[in-house]
């Protein structure tokens, strides 16, 4: 019978009543802590085996059908970036299995088999997935973000590779932008206009222009964004590590140190509030008579001991539950209200200022439509259905004013109609990730076509679309859009009447 730990005295056999446990430090990717496991538990005999699993990891390692993800979770917030967090984590132990012949959680499988082979219970004493990660996401700070983000880019290829590819895919995306509104990449005239036909030679020559200009931008950005990828690939060869080693105290205390060098809060909610937690589980195990054999990765068996041999500094049980609230104010919603109340401020100065329903058509209009272009446009780029990227084109400009309205949404729940996202997706994405072979566009043609990646993508890209839209390109269009009025010079003057007549109206009031 399998149960979480704290129904376990109801769902048990009678303990045996010596209340001890017993913790077994594993390598979750070892041959030698498979053997480990099955010895231990042979030998001691305990009333109950408890791994370091929940409930979702349990059920994949028994071979069930993974659960469909919750839509409504995974658009919300931050939980994008969370997925990213969560793929990074799996990925590097996927490989870690691949290169050391054995499938990433072989020791817990071990344990739960082994367990029921000997007719022995078994508990899930493990804290749930998605609540670490968050909490784990909710603790970096922005630059940690970035750096894992970058490992798992640098992942997909030669890092002058990915640079390079991402450059020009930039370059391309502000060149078609910049030709779609006039810009200067599609010019008529110059040298050609001798040797080809007028319209013809202008044509071939803003071609060139474009195609310099893409070149120009991956050089420039591709470079340093694979000097940055060279770093985030790491000095050392996981093959140069010996697995036997991987669960002496020594060498798996230097790991979790040079790790909270990399993220003190990282750690905290990866390893210490999960040593805590399952702790929790343990001891309550133990107090109600159970002999309980604690299979746990070698990283968690230090942390954990110590809350056993003293139980009363444990921290309350609530305080390692839930998600993460956040400690921090976070910079990117700083920003994003921020963009957003100037916006409606713009708007209601020139109210203010006394611009003419014409003009105030006319600048929303434009908003609406360039964010209608990028938003919709990057969405169909991700390989959103129609009617999601026309969503996200519709959309849009609510992100420019009410940024808790975020387009990415709502071209989410529309792609949602078409696909069905769920935890095996993961292990897609990484088996197309450990593909060294393929050049990266194959690869990214690849990871779209999971569920999962695609929708994030959509989400992500609507996103960035909306945002390049309102804070790039409308800037960029309002002296040619308030042309009649005097360009940005007129636009001045109304904001500074706007705030004239606003001043009056609040000393009025005061």
């Amino acid at each position: 019978m399998t149960e979480h730990a704290e129904s376990a005295a109801d769902e048990f056999p009678e303990p045996s009543g010596s209340g001890r446990v017993d913790v077994v430090g594993t390598a979750h990717v070892s041959e030698h802590s498979v053997q480990e496991v099955e010895s231990a538990i042979e030998e001691t005999e305990p009333d109950i085996v408890a791994v370091e699993l929940d409930e979702g990891r349990y059920r994949q390692i028994k071979g069930e059908t993974p659960d469909d993800l919750d839509a409504s979770d995974l658009l919300r917030g931050n939980t994008v970036f969370q997925f990213l967090a969560y793929w990074m984590l799996s990925y590097i132990q996927t490989r870690l299995g691949e290169r050391f012949d054995i499938e990433p959680g072989a020791d817990m499988k071990a344990g739960i088999d082994t367990a029921e082979r000997l007719g022995l219970g078994v508990a899930l004493v493990d804290r749930d997935i998605q609540t670490t990660v968050q909490r784990f996401w909710a603790r970096l700070t922005a630059v940690e973000k970035l750096k894992l983000i970058g490992s798992l880019a640098a992942e997909m290829g030669p890092p002058l590779t990915v640079g390079l590819t991402v450059g020009a895919v930039l370059g391309g995306m502000v060149a078609v932008v910049a030709g779609a509104f006039g810009g200067p990449f599609i010019v008529p005239g110059g040298t050609l206009s001798g040797v080809l036909p007028g319209g013809l030679a202008g044509t071939v020559e803003g071609l060139l222009d474009t195609l310099l200009f893409i070149c120009v931008v991956a050089a420039g950005i591709g470079i340093p964004i694979a000097a940055l990828l060279t770093r985030f690939r790491g000095e050392a060869d996981v093959e140069e590590f010996d697995m036997e080693q991987l669960t002496d105290t020594d060498v798996v205390s230097a790991m979790m140190e040079e790790f909270r060098q990399f993220s003190p809060g990282g750690a905290e909610a990866l390893i210490d509030e999960r040593d805590a937690f399952i702790a929790h589980r343990l001891v309550a195990l133990r107090e109600a008579g159970y002999h309980v054999l604690a299979v746990v990765g070698a990283g968690h068996r230090e942390g954990i001991e110590g809350y056993l041999d003293n139980p009363e500094t444990l921290p309350p049980m609530e305080s390692l539950t839930g998600t993460e609230s956040g400690r921090r104010v976070s910079l990117y919603k700083l920003v994003g209200y921020g963009f957003g109340v100037v916006f409606l401020v713009f708007f209601g100065l020139l109210i203010l200022g006394g611009a003419s329903q014409a003009v105030l058509l006319r600048l929303f209009v434009a908003l609406v439509v360039v964010n209608a272009v990028l938003a919709g446009g990057l969405a169909k780029v991700a390989g959103a259905h129609w009617s999601s990227a026309i969503a996200a084109g519709a959309f849009g400009w609510l992100t420019s004013l009410f940024p808790l309205l975020a387009a990415g949404w709502f071209a989410g729940y529309v792609e949602l109609r078409y696909i069905s996202v769920n935890i095996s997706d993961i292990a897609t994405l990484n088996e197309i990730l450990n593909d060294q072979e393929s050049p990266i566009l194959d690869l990214v043609n690849r990871m779209r076509q999971v569920p999962l990646f695609r929708l994030i993508l959509v989400v992500a890209l609507t996103n960035v679309g909306s945002a390049i839209a309102s804070y790039v390109v409308f800037p960029l269009l309002l002296p040619y859009i308030s042309s009649d009025i005097g360009g940005m010079e007129g636009v001045s003057r109304l904001l500074w009447q706007g705030i004239r007549e606003g001043t009056q109206i609040l000393v009025g009031v005061l």
